[in-house]
């Protein structure tokens, strides 16, 4: 990660920008290997849930637990623009707690963008 230097002279690790990657929103290659086509798990008290106009973006896996649907590509089908260059959530408001967990510049961030060559 590029380190941002501070007033004395020292060296941060600076916070990755969500907004310019978005690898965390595309099923990882873990997950394909092993078929899994489902990604980002929806709690049941999530709002988006709740939202009739997103309904749309919620599919149900073979245990008929609700998940966000997944474009051909394997991205969340709330992502918009291009991973690595410019990216916003579409529900970012209702999005799950899945996604409001993960943490920018964590070390599950990270992963993410390592494998898809962000890092």
């Amino acid at each position: 990660m590029p380190a941002v230097p501070k007033q004395n002279g020292s060296c941060l690790p600076s916070i990755p920008d969500c907004q310019t990657c978005g690898a965390c929103c595309a099923n990882p290659q873990e997950n394909r290997d092993e078929g899994f086509a489902d990604w980002v798990e929806i709690d049941p008290r999530d709002l988006i849930l709740a939202r009739p106009r997103h309904k749309h973006l919620v599919v149900l896996n073979a245990a008929g637990e609700p998940h966000m649907r997944l474009d051909p590509a394997g991205r969340c089908a709330a992502l918009r623009g291009r991973l690595g260059q410019r990216v916003h959530c579409a529900i970012y408001d209702v999005r799950p707690r899945a996604c409001r967990r993960l943490e920018a510049g964590s070390p599950r961030c990270l992963a993410y963008r390592e494998e898809r060559g962000f890092a």
